[in-house]
């Protein structure tokens, strides 16, 4: 049996609806309803359906569309129940029913509010909720919880204040929904800081509701002289409210009395000049309070936020804020570098998150729209295609590239775990290795006590993170280091008898190569890392004639196209990539006739080139880059940075945004450098440069280049 509330509540709200919506599209919203009260009433659960309507009220006034008010419905009508989509989705359509799926998933970080990293669980969140508007209904539910907690026990009441700052109250922030946002942040902060909060409301000397009023009144006034002035201006009202005021008195170190923004209005007009109009107005009408006058449009702060601020002692003798700013300043302050939200909460920026916020916040703005036919934006989906958000066994929030597998997890949670890995369980079940993990689910590793790496890992489906990948080929690094250095002491052996320097000291040629231990010098040399070249000169000096370029690729046979090098004069001879310079297109290249190899192809400006006598140089041939095909070229780049941890992650993750293969990597420390080179798999040299702006916003990174 329905409450005795309920009933003219559902009354009331199915006319709201049909008011707000028009008969038409409020059809679905209406038989929600229906559905929602009669499935409670048969099971006896009518504070839910009763959670749902005021949860549906409060989204259908902040201009939600007919469906996001239906699912709120539904949702809070099943909550904690068996939830039948597919019912759903017969009796309300296949968006509906996609909508609760996503509410539901959702639904499972909310126990984990007051624990892990408030930002990755924030993240983790607009992840897993694939429609904005799964966000915007769990603000409101959350809302509606904390109203209802307001006499439940101190421990309850804190921690589901604690819950609503780390997770909800930021996301509102972020999202723009301010009504959502102060009523989010004086629960949480009266929750969680009662005291404080006692002492801060008896300082205000009226109601919400009364300074609410007064802000109407000062806006009418407004618009009256603006009116008469002819400007035409949006204005917008806002009373601080106690977390806001609490927050600015913590972080300015100041007395109740000097805040003078207890009540603000925004005024927004078309142009600059009328900016100043506006203010010749204000302070006409009341009296400026000395030293609170900000010129930001004259010189804007740092972040390039541009706006008037001005504080005056406004009717009845109360202080008032106003701020007078253009259109194209407030959609900078709310959507650019100085967005609202960002200034808030004081974080260090992370751009391409702050480009989907800003992006769900335009989502958003279907209020106004949403009733003119065009049904407003079906959500947000694909936002973090790129990335996907686990959990530990213990709840802990761990972010991936999309696509990765549970070896990628084991190798990100510790670098021994992924060595070890064996087998692994998501969400209770064991799964293959190549499983590919999805947003939400809880992964758990089965690792044998000791072991390493399997070398499948490095092909196949096994791992997508670069950074894992990195790691397997390090240990397999080390693991083939004796073979390695065996290969490098003979190929050593046989340069230096070539040189006629069989006694030249191995330690001076490391040094002169850049390595600090012969064992590290000869490993590299086994692995080709260093060249037969770099020997001759660490022996010899750069005087030393150089020797034929020594080619690494071979290719078809010339003046066709199948080369990718076009070789003027030649037919029917191959063609090879010299592998001291390793040429891309469309570097200027030239081509030199081997004895025995054909024509090697080299960068015009490579020093093999440049340095060849006279008699050499009549053996060059002039060539262009043909077509080249989708074939990868190998490219080497020397990165130079200060070591730190973490450094040769943070590398491989840069050159991975680019889509870039990487097939060796040389590191070595000197002191507090770290000197890499990398060897990459591109297809022209425009990929090299592109690969070179990311590597240099490394934090840390010197210089990087191409060798």
């Amino acid at each position: 049996m329905l409450s005795a509330s309920t009933a003219p509540d559902i009354a009331r709200l199915e006319a709201s609806f049909a008011e707000t919506y028009g008969p038409e599209l409020a059809d679905l919203p209406v038989r929600a309803l229906a559905f929602a009260r009669d499935a409670t009433r048969a099971e006896g659960r009518e504070p839910a359906l009763e959670r749902g309507l005021a949860t549906a009220e409060m989204l259908r006034v902040q201009g939600a569309d007919p469906e996001t008010v239906s699912a709120a419905i539904l949702s809070q009508a099943f909550a904690g129940a068996s939830l039948d989509l597919a019912a759903i989705e017969t009796a309300f359509g296949a968006d509906l029913a996609g909508l609760l799926k996503s509410l539901a998933r959702a639904g499972r970080l909310e126990s984990l509010g007051a624990g892990g990293d408030p930002e990755q669980l924030r993240k983790m969140f607009l992840a897993i909720a694939e429609d904005v508007r799964v966000v915007l209904i769990k603000l409101a539910e959350r809302v509606i919880v904390l109203r209802g907690l307001t006499r439940a026990d101190e421990a309850t009441r804190r921690k589901a204040g604690e819950e609503t700052m780390s997770l909800f109250a930021p996301l509102a922030n972020r999202l723009g929904v301010s009504e959502l946002k102060w009523e989010l942040e004086d629960f949480a902060f009266r929750f969680t800081e009662p005291d404080l909060y006692k002492r801060i409301a008896s300082q205000l000397d009226e109601k919400r509701g009364d300074r609410e009023a007064y802000i109407q009144r000062v806006i009418a006034r407004l618009h009256e002289e603006l009116e008469g002035m002819g400007i035409r201006a949006t204005i917008q009202g806002r009373p601080k409210h106690l977390y806001s005021i609490f927050r600015k008195m913590r972080g300015k170190n100041l007395a109740f009395e000097q805040l003078y923004d207890i009540r603000a209005v925004r005024v927004i007009v078309s142009n600059v000049r009328e900016c100043y109009s506006v203010l010749g107005v204000v302070h006409d009408l009341w009296t400026p309070v000395e030293g609170e006058f900000d010129d930001y449009i004259a010189s804007p702060k740092a972040n390039a936020y541009r706006s008037l601020h001005t504080a005056v002692v406004g009717p009845e003798g109360k202080t008032l804020e106003v701020q007078v700013r253009t259109e194209e300043m407030h959609r900078h302050s709310e959507h650019g570098v100085a967005a609202h939200w960002r200034y808030k909460e004081g974080r260090r920026a992370d751009q391409k998150f702050d480009d989907r916020i800003a992006w769900l916040r335009e989502v958003l703005a279907w209020k106004k729209d949403l009733l003119d036919g065009e049904g407003g934006p079906r959500g947000a989906r694909g936002l973090f295609d790129d990335t996907i958000f686990v959990l530990t066994p213990q709840g802990r929030v761990v972010d991936l590239p999309a696509g990765s597998t549970p070896i990628d997890f084991a190798y990100h949670v510790h670098t021994d775990l992924g060595h070890r890995c064996r087998g692994a369980k998501v969400d209770g079940q064991m799964v293959p290795l190549t499983t590919r993990l999805a947003n939400a689910q809880r992964v758990e590793i089965m690792a044998a006590k000791q072991g390493g790496p399997s070398r499948d890992w490095l092909g196949g489906h096994y791992l997508a993170s670069p950074r894992a990948l990195a790691k397997v080929r390090q240990w397999f690094r080390h693991e083939d280091f004796g073979v390695d250095m065996a290969t490098g002491r003979a190929a050593l052996e046989k340069e230096l008898s070539r040189l006629g320097a069989t006694s030249y000291s191995h330690d001076r040629i490391a040094t002169s190569c850049g390595f600090s231990g012969t064992e590290e010098f000869l490993a590299a040399l086994g692995r080709g890392e260093v060249t037969s070249r770099q020997v001759e000169i660490a022996v010899r000096g750069e005087s030393a004639p150089a020797p034929e370029p020594d080619p690494i690729t071979v290719r078809p046979a010339a003046s066709g196209t199948s080369s990718g090098v076009l070789v003027l004069g030649v037919d029917n001879l191959a063609t090879l990539i010299a592998k001291c310079c390793k040429p891309l297109p469309p570097d200027p290249i030239v081509g030199f006739v081997t004895r025995a190899r054909g024509v090697t192809v080299h960068r015009a400006d490579c020093v093999n080139i440049t340095s060849l006598s006279p008699d050499q140089k009549e053996r060059l041939l002039a060539a262009d880059w043909g077509k080249t095909g989708e074939a990868p070229f190998a490219a080497d780049i020397e990165v130079v940075s200060l070591d730190r941890q973490g450094l040769l992650r943070d590398i491989s993750e840069a050159i991975s945004r680019e889509r870039i293969n990487v097939t060796a990597v040389n590191t070595l420390s000197r002191g507090v450098h770290a000197f890499m080179r990398f060897t990459l798999q591109v297809p022209t040299a425009d990929a090299i440069q592109r690969v070179l702006r990311q590597v240099k916003d490394v934090p840390g990174v010197d210089t990087a280049r191409r060798i």
